[in-house]
């Protein structure tokens, strides 16, 4: 890239009122760290797909594993990524007592406080 290609101010003029205001509601280094990681975890539309799914209903991983036509080794892998993120969560589907899936938006909602989540 050429440095003339580079984008840059017409004039030198800082607009200090701006720059502390923002500056001032820029969160810690590890909360951003948290939101980076959060992010790589929606690099996989199969783990898109999981969340749209749970985002429906409260489902087991055999009930996840039909409805995306995978295995249910598949889903349990991708499973695990999303309830280490923090975005899952589990619990006992009392009707067929069974293990099932349920999101879990609020670890996100707190690394990111602005963002419009659909609430559970």
């Amino acid at each position: 890239m050429a440095i003339h290609d580079v984008e840059c101010c017409d004039f030198y003029q800082v607009h200090e009122t701006v720059v502390e205001a923002v500056h001032g509601n820029i969160p810690d280094d590890d909360v951003l760290y948290d939101l980076a990681e959060l992010f790589k975890v929606f690099g996989d539309s199969t783990r898109i797909k999981i969340l749209y799914v749970l985002s429906e209903a409260e489902m087991c991983v055999c009930d996840i594993a039909q409805i995306l036509n995978m295995t249910q080794s598949a889903i349990s892998q991708q499973l695990k990524i999303l309830k280490q993120s923090k975005l899952m969560g589990d619990s006992r589907l009392s009707h067929i007592q069974k293990l099932g899936y349920v999101t879990d938006l609020s670890y996100a909602r707190k690394l990111w406080p602005n963002a419009n989540m659909a609430s559970q």
